[in-house]
């Protein structure tokens, strides 16, 4: 038997499973962030093509080559790291670090672990150079999206 669509679920006024997180005709017992967060390692979960750790490991790898190539060409951006945010506390009690740029439309960062430290070849600070501005994760993609404009 054939599985019915997500269209003529949603017709009928039913939930059609998809874990669709503001759906209206979910049930209480469908809460899906529920699920996720019993498991043992979220990392593994998977769209069908990628797992999120796999993800990660590419935005990390994207964020690397990208903030190597402005610092080693030009730094007009103010790409750097550091053990430490802008008011000198270590990133997440140690362990961690931040990398920044300062962009013509606002501040984008992420933080990595330790392990990761040397993939950055970017200036090294004491703390990072400015306070954190609130950035949200859209922010950050719109601020990256005016570069191609």
């Amino acid at each position: 038997m054939k599985p019915l669509s997500r269209d003529f679920l949603l017709q009928r006024g039913h939930c059609c499973n998809n874990g669709c997180l503001n759906c209206p005709y979910k049930t209480k017992n469908m809460n899906i962030q529920e699920e996720i967060n019993k498991l043992e390692n979220k990392g593994h979960l998977s769209d069908g093509y990628h797992t999120f750790d796999e993800l990660y490991e590419f935005r990390k790898m994207y964020n690397a080559a990208l903030f190597n190539e402005w610092a080693k060409h030009w730094n007009d951006f103010d790409v750097h790291k550091s053990w430490r945010h802008n008011d000198g506390e270590l990133c997440f009690g140690g362990g961690w670090f931040i990398v920044v740029a300062m962009l013509p439309s606002g501040q984008i960062s992420n933080h990595y672990e330790a392990k990761d430290w040397d993939l950055f070849k970017i200036p090294e600070t004491e703390k990072a150079l400015f306070p954190f501005d609130g950035h949200t994760g859209q922010d950050v993609l719109d601020r990256l999206k005016s570069l191609n404009k």
